[in-house]
């Protein structure tokens, strides 16, 4: 008898989406808001083997600060694999104060804001208490001075302009998006275990290889970053033409038939963007754009001279946006830059938005302009892998003696 066809291991991708959301803090929720278990010894066991098992994941090791991180809600820069220790008080303190009205109203002989459990936990977090004068019903309020005081911790410890410039980065909306895609392999939704490891590791900071030379000749760190700014690396312009594809692709679905790097538009350097609309895309007007991807942690980027404050993408968004500043009037010129870590300028969020929504129209799914989005995420942490294998040096056989 047969008995079906064998299923494989399972890939990084799937793996870190059932750790983020089908174990840990999500499988101990109900217990955790009916238990005063703070400060259990269970809680610091599970802790440490969700870090285990997302070491064991991406292959790479945390330190305390990088799990940490980790921790974090994805919108403070984490992967969302939360502490069970940190939410411990938080959720069973929400959940006192949401049923406060019914304990009441059953123990009558004592009123239910005496509960012992929730006056020491209150005590224990006298320094990290919400703001409001009654105390929340949700479970987020009680979170965020937590999450809070950890991210203050975070940045306190990594010092200098290249990690202030990967936790802005992380922190930004749609710099995760690849990590909420559904993983279908068929519609190249999945990426391999080392992108995964190379996506991750930039995300919170890790040591990505060894220190090695280029073939450029230049040092690799141990962050792997040269890569993603080596000029020799063949998957910069690899991830450029990818990233055009996916919104030529995006605009022909939303019934907005366009080209690429069109001919005829006036340049004095005879240069072209990457492509432009076929119809009127707004007031009459033609629309061009121009898709750039940097690296967050670029040195030209980060020093406090060069931007002034302004993220790599919005300085890259600016200077094109001066480059192409002699098209015809009857253009409108969107620049479209992304950084390595997931950051876009804001207009082009603006824009990829719109492709999404007129989409969406045709096809009645609201969630086109998530899909979109998920698409050029995913699109460029597989272009990341390629750039960064880009660096490592080929070593040439040895002749036979």
């Amino acid at each position: 008898m047969s008995s079906g066809p064998s299923v494989g291991p399972i890939k990084s991708t799937e793996s870190l989406i059932l750790l983020r959301s089908s174990f840990g803090s999500k499988k101990l929720s109900y217990m955790l808001r009916c238990s005063p278990c703070l400060g259990h010894p269970a809680l610091s066991i599970l802790d440490d083997l969700l870090r285990q098992g997302l070491e064991s994941i991406v292959n790479c090791s945390l330190n305390n600060h990088q799990w940490l991180q980790a921790a974090l809600p994805i919108k403070n820069g984490g992967l969302a694999i939360r502490r069970v220790m940190s939410l411990a008080s938080s959720a069973y303190l929400a959940s006192a104060a949401a049923t406060l009205g019914l304990q009441t109203s059953i123990l009558a002989t004592r009123a239910a804001s005496s509960d012992d459990y929730v006056e020491e936990m209150m005590e224990i977090r006298k320094d990290t208490l919400p703001t409001t004068e009654l105390p929340p019903a949700k479970q987020g309020t009680w979170d965020r001075p937590l999450i809070e005081r950890d991210v203050a911790e975070i940045c306190q410890h990594s010092e200098g302009f290249i990690n202030s410039a990967r936790l802005e980065a992380v922190r930004s909306p749609h710099s995760v998006d690849w990590l909420n895609a559904m993983p279908v392999e068929a519609c190249g939704l999945v990426l391999d275990n080392e992108a995964v490891r190379i996506a991750v590791g930039l995300r919170l900071g890790l040591s990505l290889c060894g220190p090695h030379r280029c073939q450029c000749r230049e040092m690799v760190g141990e962050d792997g970053y040269h890569g993603l700014v080596c000029r020799r690396s063949q998957g910069r312009s690899l991830r450029h033409h990818a990233v055009n594809d996916i919104l030529c692709r995006a605009l022909t679905k939303a019934e907005i038939p366009s080209t690429r790097e069109p001919t005829g538009l006036f340049r004095a350097d005879g240069k072209r963007p990457d492509g432009a609309t076929l119809v009127p895309w707004e007031r009459g007007k033609y629309l061009a754009w121009d898709a750039t991807i940097v690296h967050t942690c670029a040195a030209s980027y980060i020093t406090h001279l060069s931007g002034k404050g302004e993220s790599a993408a919005v300085q890259v968004a600016n200077r094109k946006t001066l480059k192409y500043d002699g098209l015809p009037a009857s253009f409108i010129f969107q620049p479209l830059a992304i950084e390595t870590m997931g950051r876009y300028n804001p207009s082009a969020l603006s824009f990829i938005g719109e492709i999404g929504r007129r989409t969406s129209t045709i096809t009645g799914d609201r969630r086109e302009t998530t899909f979109l989005f998920q698409r050029l995420s995913i699109c460029i942490q597989r272009y990341n892998l390629v750039a960064f294998k880009g660096a490592w040096r080929e070593e040439k056989p040895m002749a036979n003696v």
